[in-house]
């Protein structure tokens, strides 16, 4: 019986993350909360170059933000840019080229731009997706590096900018955004799932799931969706801080009998290990 319900869960969540859930859950969206006029307000998306988080910039970008762009390839980033710029007509898109993979240089980043700018939303969108083992130069494994330590030091090291502003938001790792959800009372933070859409990470880190479900995956746009919302919109800070998201709508972080729940102390130790690996890495960063 339990084997029965996980599979019938499994179905039901693959196809609530569809292009066809996407367009069955937006019958019941506002389009009034997410048009709205941002200008005024400084956005920072890492990953910005492609897929959701291009898609994201260039939403905010319409909405007049100002539009922080992280990325690592300066070429595609350089495009990107160009991209949002002519098809939004806003000309406050800033680049930054920083590989998140790399601790010392989102430290040395994020020192700077204290200094240099304002902060109202930091949208941790930038991931890797390796399938073989590979190391950085600093002999972290690579998604680790990237999608967790990474993320751990871009959110810390700017949280006391955050602090500084005006309903103040970041999005990211389900048990990072509870933990700091406790710790920050003044930022709003919140993490969702896009759904299968039709990135490149998609494409290029799982081919044969891409190849059986092409014709079934989200746009770039819809993946992004939730994103905006959390973002820019009014009717998500009425909702606590903390919260796992999918098309607008808060929902459980654990499937029914998946059994990945994690106990407290567990988490504590995960938040004590990544502080602990940040601040190797910020001591060697002179100046920060």
């Amino acid at each position: 019986m339990s084997w029965y319900r996980n599979t019938v869960w499994f179905v039901k969540g693959l196809r609530e993350y569809t292009r066809g859930g996407f367009e069955s859950a937006s019958k019941s969206f506002n389009p009034a909360d997410v048009e709205v006029d941002v200008a005024g307000r400084s956005f920072l998306v890492t990953g910005a170059n492609s897929g959701i988080g291009k898609a994201t910039a260039k939403e905010i970008a319409r909405r007049g933000g100002t539009v922080h762009l992280v990325c690592r390839n300066k070429e595609r980033a350089e495009v990107a840019k160009e991209e949002i710029v002519t098809e939004t007509g806003n000309q406050n898109i800033i680049l930054h080229i920083v590989d998140l993979s790399n601790p010392k240089e989102i430290w040395k980043f994020a020192g700077k731009f204290r200094n240099e700018h304002k902060l109202n939303v930091l949208i941790n969108n930038a991931g890797c997706m390796v399938n073989s083992r590979e190391l950085t130069e600093d002999g972290l494994e690579k998604n680790f590096a990237t999608n967790t330590l990474g993320t751990y030091i871009m959110t810390t090291a700017l949280v006391p900018l955050l602090e500084k502003a005006a309903d103040a938001r970041v999005r990211q790792q389900v048990v990072l955004t509870e933990q700091w959800a406790k710790a920050h009372r003044n930022i709003h933070f919140s993490v969702m799932h896009p759904g299968w859409a039709d990135t490149p990470a998609v494409r290029s880190s799982m081919p044969d799931f891409y190849e059986r479900m092409k014709n079934s995956l989200r746009t770039e746009a819809q993946g992004a969706d939730t994103v905006l919302w959390l973002a820019v919109s009014a009717e998500a800070t009425k909702l606590p801080s903390g919260l796992f998201f999918q098309d607008r709508q808060p929902v459980p972080t654990h499937l029914p009998l998946a059994w990945t729940h994690s106990p407290p102390e567990d988490e504590e130790k995960l938040m004590e290990v990544l502080e602990e690996f940040s601040q190797k890495f910020k001591s060697v960063s002179p100046g920060i």
